[in-house]
């Protein structure tokens, strides 16, 4: 059994990259209830079972064999260790396009669950969702209560062409429809605008061979490097307080992370005057399809919106907010968001359509896993990893992955050490936490406490 992959999927064929969701948990784990509910979310959803083949006219995502199904791995040792190992490890050619593990230190009361899925079959919202279910199904088989089966919520009515009905809709083939000339003429007009105004990249400084990672040095020990995470996190006091200052100025939470993240990239940059940058910010579609696409339904949902501003290193960093704001807005209003999607194939041939100097996604606030009597969620995070950072560009756009879990804003700098040294990304994470920082002094202050990782 098969589904044809659509074009805006066949994207991230190439890209290979995939949400590596944690949860790191305190207390006992029951490991055949959490395998039995992983084996549930994969039976429930065929892309977790499935690989991608070419058939010839194009990808397909096909269902794997019984005996290649994915299962839950148990391992044991160092937890961070352990993390930056499943981070770094692709999933299988050809192979699930899921991987859970389960590592668990020596002392058995601290544990490390990993979920890693490929983002051909899903996006930061379904990601979640399913990582939630599946605690949800876990916390079930624990306390002995009566769970029907997890279904995975169709996005639409199953296409003839689908052999399993659980497959769900390419999110693609949802869009309303439009006149095809419509769509030509903004695909003119996005061209003409990435001509006109070409962004600003930040220029890598790590030196090739100059240590390896997770050994001595500060560069890479070699030409991909490894991949690393610079974080950022803000306690629940501090995140209300920028929040607040956020709804008080008349701008989004999003706004003022990608204007701080513009103003750092900026001070990153030569030149006196204003340089012109570009922010791509991810855009979710599922609430904006009518009927609505779920987060339980497991496809990417997602299209982008990229904006160019010119961006002066004394710049007041609320008025580039409400310029972020304002032209996201006006995008959205404008039904872009939908035209953006059917041009999405465009990009292998422009990839300028897409080139930013930084990407700043927002899952927004999300709950964390509710978890059974006697275990319980420690920390939760979501960072995207691809395999190619292309060290041999020299330059490139720096990824930031925001999220709130439980109230929390929490802001991961995923990059390749072959490109950014760890020192580069921790100042570049410091700075941006300064200002983030200078925005919530608007509300009354108790104790700055703002963690970082």
């Amino acid at each position: 059994m098969h589904r044809a992959l659509c074009p805006v999927e066949t994207l991230y064929v190439g890209q290979r990259s995939r949400a590596v969701l944690s949860c790191a948990l305190r207390g006992r784990v029951d490991v055949a209830a959490l395998s039995a509910a992983y084996d549930a979310m994969a039976q429930a959803h065929p892309g977790l079972r499935s690989r991608i083949e070419h058939d010839g006219a194009g990808h397909v995502l096909r269902l794997l064999d019984e005996d290649e199904r994915p299962s839950l791995t148990l391992r044991y040792g160092d937890l961070e260790e352990a993390y930056a190992e499943e981070l770094n490890r692709p999933l299988t050619v050809g192979g699930p396009l899921s991987r859970a593990v389960l590592v668990s230190a020596p002392d058995e009361e601290s544990h490390l669950f990993v979920l890693v899925i490929d983002h051909t079959v899903t996006d930061g919202h379904s990601s979640i969702a399913l990582h939630n279910a599946l605690w949800d199904r876990y916390r079930a088989l624990v306390e002995g209560e009566s769970a029907a089966e997890p279904a995975a919520e169709l996005s639409a009515q199953p296409s003839a062409e689908l052999s399993d009905p659980r497959w769900p809709e390419p999110v693609s083939r949802l869009l309303p429809p439009v006149d095809e000339a419509d769509t030509a003429t903004y695909l003119d007009g996005r061209l003409e605008e990435v001509r006109r105004h070409p962004v600003a990249l930040v220029p890598y400084d790590a030196v090739p061979g100059d240590g390896t990672r997770g050994g001595a040095g500060d560069g890479t020990g070699g030409p991909q490097g490894g991949i690393e995470v610079r974080r950022l996190t803000l306690d629940a006091d501090h995140t209300a307080r920028l929040r607040r200052t956020a709804r008080d100025a008349g701008v989004s939470v999003h706004a003022v992370v990608a204007a701080t993240l513009l103003a750092t990239a900026r001070r990153r940059l030569d030149g006196d005057g204003p340089r012109t940058l570009g922010c791509l910010s991810p855009v979710d579609l599922r609430s904006r399809l009518s009927p609505p696409v779920p987060a339980t339904a497991l496809v990417p949902a997602v299209t982008t919106h990229l904006q160019t501003l010119d961006v002066a290193e004394d710049l007041e960093p609320l008025e580039l907010a409400r310029t972020v704001h304002g032209r996201l807005s006006d995008f959205l209003a404008r039904g872009d968001h939908f035209r953006e999607m059917r041009i999405t194939p465009e990009i292998p041939r422009t990839p300028a359509l897409q080139l930013a100097t930084v990407i700043a996604t927002n899952m927004g606030v999300v709950p964390g896993p509710r978890l059974p009597e006697g275990l319980r969620a420690v920390d939760v995070r979501l960072v995207p990893a691809r395999e190619q950072y292309f060290p041999q560009a020299g330059r490139s756009p720096v990824m930031a992955c925001v999220v709130s879990f439980e109230g929390r804003l929490s802001i991961e700098f995923p990059h390749s050490t072959a490109c950014f040294s760890r020192s580069f990304m921790r100042a570049f994470r410091d700075d941006v936490r300064a200002g983030l920082l200078r925005f919530t002094t608007a509300a009354p202050s108790r104790r700055a406490d703002a963690l970082t990782a």
